[in-house]
């Protein structure tokens, strides 16, 4: 996709003034030119925000057109959002929806990478990643407590009960994996990431997200032998292939105390440097020839996933982080690519178990002291959650904010509408500057959920804002992509054959957009 003739400086407006008619569509409208803020988005000028592809709007002219109509959409309007592209406004009612989103949505059989991409070269379809098209990405903050949560979890069950004095090899420094340095050290370890891109270690370092860039592994394995000694924990960033890394260290017999990988090798193409290429080849070749790029990565991806499963016949804690490098690398050819764990099920699933989760918001205002309100509300509602407290002390203290203001926690079963509703009252009272968004409570859909429910209908829920007692089975797949085809499987293995599924459309009349 061609970048705009001139950079554009997309800011998200502040303060109480509105640019739209209602906060109904302002949020959205602020969410929207927040995720592509400078300070936010990886490659704002390509509508990338995060996770090598994923963006905001198909292209400048679709960016143009949704700005244009969420300003004068009406409280009794739908705005329809296909794949970053807008493709219709439908009359609704207030208590409606005022934008829905579906992004990279296709039918199971065609759900490869090589039909996306097709599309998306011809201009029809985008990658929306899970927040860059939704327009909720909050920056690298909100990985940030999940992936400390995977660490301190890793403490808990390979050392002790905590990470004091280890670390931990990892790489990638994009948008997600920006998050594990300032993760691991919060967890009490220090970490080594690799990055390919001098850019985003700078960016790294600027936010406060790395504590250091060493020139050579050597400088860096003497930065962490120094914090270890010093009782400190380091973050440190090396320039380089994380590919040649593994070999050097796995030659000179250096071994780390856990490994996992923050690479965008979802995306073979446009995520992950190939093995002996330049940074310019890369980008030149990316889009002059992806097969062939695409061909290059996935090889040395396989390379990197059998250096890891070296680490791990050694008894080192070793883990995929969802970026379906396990996959890559059995496709090409590794067999025993998953006997590395993923995160979710070694680390995440025991708090899913007990449905703890996140939850993110963000002031609109622009006004700091909104969010420092709020995570003192969130103490008070729930006062009895140390760990909760010291994280959110953690992140006032540690995290820059990028963008509007915002911040993330995971909390319980039953909290997050609690605390939705308070945040509610706070803004109603003047307690906060202007609106806070909190885009994971999507627990409203749980009422009619349990009125489904108690029809005796079965209920499959892809929704992880829903919270309800009743039987329902839930879906809930990690990652911007193959919801269709995880549908799909779950189908099949379940239901007879004859079996009727409803499928329900957005709204009616959205057919006739099938093809917009």
């Amino acid at each position: 996709m061609r970048a705009p003739l001139k950079p554009r400086n997309i800011r998200a407006p502040r303060g109480n003034t509105l640019s739209a008619r209602s906060w109904m569509t302002e949020a959205p409208l602020r969410m929207l030119m927040n995720n592509l803020d400078a300070d936010v988005a990886e490659n704002p000028a390509e509508l990338v925000v995060y996770g090598g592809i994923g963006r905001a709007a198909r292209d400048w002219n679709c960016y143009d057109r949704i700005v244009e109509t969420l300003k004068v959409l009406t409280e009794e309007e739908t705005l329809l959002v296909q794949s970053g592209k807008p493709v219709g406004v439908f009359p609704t009612h207030s208590d409606a929806p005022r934008v829905l989103i579906a992004n990279s949505n296709l039918v199971p059989h065609w759900a490869t990478w090589e039909h996306f991409h097709e599309l998306d070269r011809k201009g029809l379809a985008m990658f929306g990643q899970m927040t860059a098209g939704s327009w909720i990405y909050i920056g690298s903050q909100g990985i940030v407590q999940g992936t400390y949560e995977t660490f301190a979890e890793l403490g808990r069950r390979h050392f002790g009960g905590n990470l004091k004095g280890k670390w931990i090899l990892t790489a990638g420094l994009g948008g997600m994996g920006g998050a594990q340095p300032l993760a691991a050290t919060m967890a009490s370890a220090s970490l080594l990431a690799v990055e390919c891109r001098q850019s985003r270690i700078a960016k790294r370092l600027e936010t406060g997200y790395i504590d250091a860039e060493a020139r050579t592994l050597d400088d860096a394995l003497a930065m962490i032998e120094t914090s270890k000694s010093q009782g400190k924990p380091i973050s440190v960033a090396l320039l380089g292939n994380i590919v040649d890394v593994l070999h050097t260290m796995l030659e000179r017999g250096i071994k780390p105390d856990a490994l996992t990988d923050q690479t965008s090798a979802h995306d073979p193409v446009n995520g992950y440097l190939p093995q002996g290429w330049s940074i310019e080849q890369w980008d030149e070749r990316r889009v002059a020839d992806p097969a062939g790029t695409a061909a290059a990565a996935s090889r040395s991806m396989a390379k990197h996933v059998e250096c890891l499963l070296r680490f791990k016949r050694m008894g080192l804690p070793v883990f995929d982080y969802g970026n379906n490098i396990r996959q890559v690398a059995f496709d090409a050819g590794v067999a025993r690519a998953f006997d590395i764990p993923g995160f979710v099920p070694e680390f995440i699933r025991p708090l899913f178990c007990r449905g703890v989760g996140p939850f993110r918001w963000v002031a609109l205002s622009g006004d700091p002291e909104d969010i420092y309100k709020t995570d003192a509300k969130v103490k008070e509602l729930i006062p009895d959650d140390p760990h909760l407290h010291q994280w959110l002390d953690m992140a006032r203290s540690r995290i820059q904010f990028q963008g509007l203001p915002a911040r993330i926690c995971w909390v319980g079963l039953g909290q997050r509408h609690r605390l939705g509703l308070a945040f509610n009252d706070m803004v109603k009272s003047g307690n906060c500057s202007a609106i806070i968004v909190a885009p994971n409570s999507t627990a409203a859909l749980t009422p009619a959920v349990e009125a489904a429910c108690a029809s005796g209908v079965p209920i499959i829920d892809f929704d992880r804002g829903v919270t309800t007692t009743c039987p329902v089975t839930f879906i809930h797949p990690i990652g911007g992509y193959a919801y269709g085809a995880d549908a799909a499987e779950f189908l099949a293995a379940h239901l007879k054959s004859g079996a009727k599924v409803v499928a329900l459309r957005i709204l009616p009349g959205v057919d006739v957009l099938d093809r917009a």
